[in-house]
């Protein structure tokens, strides 16, 4: 229920975000202009943002109302606090305004298509080191730390069938290394994140992400992540056939490929759907992995050329947030050569990810790496989304937490 409260000498309403479980029912024309569902937090940023025309900008908007963009990308979901690709974390990102929903894509030993982050993080994104009879199926089972030896494990979705992922259920994203049980090792969430909402994460097929999503009416960007088993799995399912059968689902459903941004850190799937998928491959994302050999601000670092993936049909590129910015000799910060590059190439740009680095006071971490110095709040992460936005021109931007890229987007006109 809507309450009120008084930041930055506004008078605010502030709606509070409604759990999963209370969700109202709508047709989907009604659904689609629903009003987002912000609550507490981009205010908070926008007061902890340093006095200057960004702050008064986006206090103006504190009103609201906003609504659903797909300039804010619900990176699994929304996993600030919910457990990553799991229906309460997708309903929670949807109700936040995320315009698109992103499954990551893996399969399991029956080669059905789930939604994980990796084939192999099992151990650590659901329960099944506390269910005996799945986790003796693991690729390694649980060790305890020994001998300055860190606990370990390695559960994968290749080693259970589709029904066993199912009778799961996901936790937070994390482990403890320290671990001398089980029950310590799966209690690993981040202390800036929160439990509060990990006790029953409903573990997702594709298609069931596909036909929660599209019952929302948004936008789709289904990831398909690398195998952590040799390909062809089995002798019979290669590479092409997995690309594939990620598409057939979005065809079989009657999804209208302008609504589905296919992604891949792997070019030939980029390059397999361009020949094979072309009205899918027309957005299709291609992830820019590259990070560790690439200098963003030395373009004859960049093998291939800007250029040359546009010549090969790449359309979309998706760099992590630092390799777009850097600063200028006024510690401002600006478009890198990456960015310009890209541009120059009649490349659109989307980045990952927002909302993933927990309290920025000390710089923010690997995701802010390029502009570190010019970190110095969680509100900061707002300038560094205005220049994404306005100068180097991204068309979207991947959030752990979709309510803050929605309040820009609305605020911004970034629709």
């Amino acid at each position: 229920m809507p309450f009120s409260t008084r930041a930055g000498g506004l008078i605010i309403t502030i709606t509070c975000l409604i759990m999963s479980s209370f969700l109202p029912t709508f047709s989907p024309a009604e659904e689609k202009r629903t009003e987002a569902q912000l609550g507490p937090r981009p205010l908070y940023l926008v007061n902890d943002l340093e006095a200057g025309a960004l702050k008064e900008k986006l206090q103006s908007c504190a009103a609201g109302p906003f609504y659903p963009s797909d300039f804010s990308i619900g990176h699994r979901g929304a996993p600030l606090q919910f457990p990553e690709h799991t229906k309460e974390s997708y309903e929670a990102a949807a109700q936040m305004g995320a315009g698109i929903i992103e499954c990551d894509v893996t399969f399991t030993k029956d080669k059905e298509l789930v939604c994980r982050h990796s084939q192999c993080d099992l151990h650590q994104t659901t329960d099944i080191l506390l269910r005996p009879d799945v986790a003796a199926k693991c690729s390694a089972p649980f060790s305890p730390a020994q001998d300055g030896q860190k606990a370990t494990a390695k559960c994968c979705t290749s080693d259970i069938t589709l029904a066993e992922f199912k009778s799961l259920n996901g936790k937070m994203d994390g482990f403890n290394p320290k671990a001398k049980t089980v029950e310590e090792f799966v209690k690993g969430t981040s202390g800036w994140r929160t439990d509060l909402y990990a006790h029953n994460g409903t573990l997702m097929t594709h298609k069931e992400s596909l036909a929660l999503i599209n019952k929302w009416q948004r936008k789709f960007t289904p990831e398909l992540k690398k195998a952590s088993v040799s390909m062809p799995y089995n002798g019979n399912f290669s590479q092409a056939d997995y690309a594939q059968k990620l598409v057939d689902d979005y065809r079989n459903a009657g999804i209208d490929p302008d609504r589905v941004y296919l992604q891949s850190f792997n070019l030939d799937d980029i390059k397999y759907w361009i020949k094979n998928e072309p009205d899918f491959a027309k957005q299709a994302v291609f992830l820019d992995g590259r990070y560790r050999q690439v200098n963003p601000n030395n373009p004859a670092s960049f093998t291939p050329t800007m250029k040359e993936l546009a010549t090969m049909g790449v359309r979309i590129i998706a760099p992590p947030l630092w390799m777009l910015v850097t600063l200028d000799q006024n510690g401002k910060i600006i478009p890198s050569a990456y960015a310009i590059e890209a541009k120059k190439a009649g490349l659109k740009m989307i980045a990952w990810s927002l909302e993933r680095s927990g309290p920025l006071h000390k710089g923010g971490g690997w995701y802010y790496k390029s502009v570190k110095a010019a970190i110095k709040s969680d509100g900061d992460m707002l300038k560094l989304l205005d220049v994404l936005a306005k100068d180097v021109g991204v068309i979207g931007v991947f959030s752990d937490w979709p309510a803050t890229t929605t309040f820009y987007a609305n605020c911004a006109g970034q629709h």
